[in-house]
């Protein structure tokens, strides 16, 4: 092909099933909000479209916070712009790190100009509350990050203890909630969370590029008594929330129909309901991981702490890890996740977040792994996978 035939052909991407670890399917209706008409950044009907998407955030978030909007950019412009807000030069923050975002995290606060200790687990461990009060203990930090879903192990960390010692210690909590956010119980006020943000890829399955973000009445005090300017001026909540809040000051040109999606991803969750998207997501864990343990997986987190919505399992000793994802992608159009960092080449991870967390999907994977299986005679039959998993629907639909 030379240069002449690329620029007289439009993109026709493929019609993929996503199932690794973000982004995840997005719905038609979605894709159509993203396509209508783009309208100016201070039109009303644009700034009456911000107004509920905030209320939206505000619900699903589960916190009556003010200062609740979606950043201009993916999950990791929500981790900077929580770190840089509440962070100044010379402070003490202390990072939880158990896998490849909370190292992130780490990396961020310290380009901040923070003193950064950290605490570690392996991964795919999480954190004790007595862990953590033992480390702010020690290093008296103003500020304390940790991951609650870290995709790179598959670890649900809990967060409602960990909130309180934080605070008895004076400290403020910033909360990673990228892949939680819709797909399991986030409450941000009754667990007492200063800063969370998320992205919209995930379990809200809309396509990357915002990310949602809120600060607690604690939080934007500190921001407001701040001795330096943030580091970041496009990230400076200072000045975004004189956007987002009745002044509607020009900050910077939002982008609108990122806007549009991200409010209609909201309104289908609020439509579901909050406790049903969970509980579906649980279900589709469930059968999932039924499956799989026929195959031989097993899981890389802690049995008492797994994601529903990230299944980070181990592979096989006689299953080629590139070889056998590409099989999936090219025979079956499934997408699946490999291994990041530490667990790079040994495990998979496996997204049944937002619509791609649905029975089909499930079932179409856990046909796709047999069949390969079966013709690489790593089993000596079909259906055994397919079959466990059906009985945990089965179950849970006469329960």
């Amino acid at each position: 092909m030379n240069k002449n035939d690329t620029l007289n052909h439009s993109l026709h991407p493929p019609n993929r099933i996503l199932m690794g670890p973000g982004p995840s399917d997005v719905p038609k209706n979605i894709l159509t909000a993203l396509s209508q008409p783009t309208v100016g950044h201070l039109d009303p009907f644009y700034l009456k479209a911000m107004d509920e998407l905030q209320s939206m955030l505000r619900r699903v978030f589960q916190t009556q916070n003010e200062l609740t909007f979606a950043v201009s950019g993916t999950g990791s412009a929500g981790m900077e712009t929580a770190v840089v807000n509440l962070v100044e030069p010379g402070d003490s923050v202390l990072i939880c790190v158990n896998g490849v975002f909370g190292n992130r995290m780490a990396d961020v606060a310290t380009r901040a100009g923070a003193i950064v200790n950290t605490i570690t687990k392996p991964w795919g461990q999480v954190f004790t509350t007595a862990e953590l009060k033992d480390a702010i203990a020690k290093y008296t930090p103003k500020v304390v990050g940790i991951v609650m879903a870290e995709t790179s192990t598959g670890a649900s960390q809990p967060i409602p203890e960990i909130a309180e010692a934080v605070h008895n210690a004076g400290g403020l909590l910033i909360v990673d909630a990228v892949t939680s956010l819709g797909g399991m119980n986030v409450d941000v006020d009754r667990w007492g969370i200063d800063v969370i943000y998320s992205g919209t890829q995930k379990c809200l399955s809309c396509p990357p590029g915002l990310a949602p973000i809120s600060f607690s009445p604690a939080a934007v005090a500190s921001v407001e008594q701040r001795k330096t300017k943030v580091a970041s001026w496009y990230l400076d909540v200072s000045m975004i929330a004189n956007y987002w809040g009745e002044n509607r000051a020009y900050h910077h040109t939002a982008p609108i129909n990122m806007t549009y999606a991200l409010h209609e991803a909201l309104r289908i969750i609020l439509e579901e309901g909050l406790d049903n998207c969970f509980t579906r997501h649980t279900l589709n864990h469930l059968a999932l991981k039924t499956g799989l343990e026929t195959l031989g997986f097993t899981y890389a987190a802690d049995p008492d702490h797994q994601l529903p919505m990230l299944n980070a399992v181990t592979i096989p000793n006689a299953v080629n890890d590139a070889q056998m994802r590409s099989a999936l992608l090219k025979q079956y159009n499934i997408e699946i996740g490999g291994g990041l960092g530490e667990l790079k080449g040994q495990v998979w991870r496996i997204g049944i977040m937002g619509y791609s967390a649905k029975q089909e999907n499930v079932l179409g994977l856990l046909q796709a792994l047999e069949q390969l299986f079966l013709d690489q005679q790593l089993i000596g039959d079909l259906g055994n996978a397919c079959e466990a998993a059906n009985a945990v629907y089965i179950s849970t639909a006469s329960a």
